[in-house]
Parts: C-alpha cells; structure tokens; sequence
C-alpha cells in the first residue's frame, strides 16, 4: 500500500487503485457518522474533493490523491459510515479509480515513512 501526508492509503488491485482513509486518520476523527461520495466516473485532478466526512468531532474532506478518473465507489460506507471506524483500511475504502499515470504512485510513502510521519 502506499500513503498521503493527507492520511489516505491507496492499493493496487489490477487497472484500479483502492482509496481510503488510515485508521490514524479514523481515530481522530472519532465516530463518522455521515458520508457522502462523488458520482461516478467522474475525471478528478489530484487534491480535488471528492468525499465528505462528518464525525461527531468534525467534517472532513477526502481529496482525490492523483490525477485520474473515480469508476467505482463503496455504497457500503455511505450505509453505514460506521465501517470506517470498524475497518478504515479494509471493508470502509471510499472509491477506486484509474490512474492517468500509475507512476504517480512512486511520489507516495511507504507505510514505514508514513508510520514516521503520524509518528
């Protein structure tokens, strides 16, 4: 898997790349409560908004972390947000897309760096 600075994990699975939050990410927020996800497909450019988060602690956004397009996204989540407190880095990923540029993926951390990062 690969990291943001913005708390987000992406993983490959064939021509997709799977988006989600990190359970760092999950606990600060508290318990989410409601989430909203984008329209697919839908073209994004990285840093984009694509996914609101409210929390009992606050509301948040989901930036799109690379130039791409969202295909899909996790119906499940916006059912039940709570997943993302139960499993922020399995059953709770928010979308998957295609990348304009896999090798974008090399600009990411490792989960050792960003292990240093959330320190």
């Amino acid at each position: 898997m690969k990291y943001t600075e913005d708390h987000e994990w992406l993983r490959v699975e064939g021509d997709v790349v799977v988006v989600g939050i990190t359970a760092h990410a999950s606990e600060q927020l508290g318990d989410v409560v409601f989430v909203e996800l984008p329209d697919t497909p839908k073209g994004v450019s990285t840093g984009d908004e694509v996914v609101v988060i409210e929390s009992v602690k606050a509301a948040s956004d989901i930036r799109a972390p690379l130039d791409g397009e969202i295909v899909e996204v996790n119906q499940d989540v916006a059912d039940n947000p709570g997943l993302v407190n139960e499993d922020p880095t399995g059953k709770a990923w928010f979308f998957k897309m295609k990348l304009a540029d896999k090798s974008a993926l090399d600009g990411l951390m490792d989960e050792a760096a960003y292990n240093a990062l959330i320190g």
